[in-house]
């Protein structure tokens, strides 16, 4: 740890002027003062957009040549990457290796903090080549502070391994910004609570991998119209979701559906574009798999 380093001049280390009365203030006053500080939230995502938008693109031309994306960070930043990641396999029915959250410390990290880990550079870089990083992949840091060492080793060890690196941070001007390749820096102030970045910073960090993931799910055509065409029904509401997205995406009728999905092995996909293509199954794979999997490219040059 660099001890000369002054940690007062990271904004969401000052202190919050507009909440020094919270500890003796009403319970409803309290809740209002953190609402007032959490709608500057998306505000501060807003001014950052340009940034998130390339990240998208970049990571969707490495991820759709079997690359992979992986979030490192520590504590609250670590779990959120850890949130997201694990959340893409249901969501979008991607392997558990396209999309990976890596935290200091270990698993264990997740639900116990270990907060020593995070200053340790080489275990952050250690970690990105335990992975085998290549070129084709996204390594992404996340960081409140834009500079726990832990996340700057993997991002320089990304670097080193021909990567694309991203970091996402809550401060302006740090050392995150002259190491990752784009930074998304969403600066959202002192928090209610001085220093305690799971807050706005943490919903912050949660909004920025939500596009992040989302956007490059779209742009792999995991997506059809805003309908999660690449579920995983492998439970009963799941099960119950396919059937009305396909409902949806065909204006077919609840028996047709499930009638259809079962035929197609409750892929979602496959269902839809047999209903609205009228092929067959075997007809349908084939123009699945010659549009790259995207349902809309399929129905289209299908119907031309």
């Amino acid at each position: 740890m660099n001890k000369k380093e002054n940690f007062t001049l990271l904004v969401t280390e000052q202190n919050n002027p507009d909440t020094v009365n919270i500890d003796t203030c009403s319970t409803l006053e309290l809740v209002r003062m953190i609402n007032n500080e959490d709608k500057k939230v998306s505000l501060a995502i807003e001014k950052v957009l340009s940034k998130i938008a390339p990240a998208i693109d970049k990571a969707t031309e490495r991820l759709s040549k079997g690359g992979r994306m992986l979030y490192f960070g520590a504590g609250t930043s670590g779990r959120l990457g850890v949130i997201d990641a694990s959340e893409c396999p249901p969501t979008y029915g991607t392997s558990p290796e396209m999309v990976q959250g890596i935290i200091a410390g270990g698993n264990g990290a997740i639900f116990n903090a270990a907060e020593g880990d995070e200053d340790n550079e080489q275990g952050g870089a250690g970690a990105v080549k335990a992975l085998q990083v290549t070129d084709q992949d996204v390594v992404v840091g996340i960081a409140a502070s834009g500079r726990t060492p832990y996340v700057l080793g993997a991002l320089k060890a990304g670097n080193d391994a021909g990567a694309l690196t991203v970091g996402i941070c809550n401060n302006p001007d740090v050392p995150m910004m002259k190491i990752a390749q784009i930074t998304i820096a969403p600066v959202t102030g002192p928090e209610a609570i001085q220093g305690s970045t799971r807050m706005k910073a943490g919903s912050a960090q949660k909004m920025v991998l939500n596009m992040l993931s989302t956007g490059v799910m779209v742009k792999l055509g995991k997506v059809y119209r805003n309908l999660m065409v690449d579920v995983v029904p492998n439970n009963e509401k799941l099960v119950d979701r396919a059937k009305r997205i396909v409902m949806s995406a065909t204006d077919c009728d609840e028996e047709t559906a499930s009638l259809q999905l079962t035929q197609c092995d409750y892929n979602v996909k496959l269902t839809i574009v047999t209903i609205l293509t009228g092929n067959d199954i075997q007809k349908a794979k084939r123009l699945l798999e010659e549009n790259n999997g995207f349902v809309s490219k399929a129905i289209e040059n299908e119907t031309r």
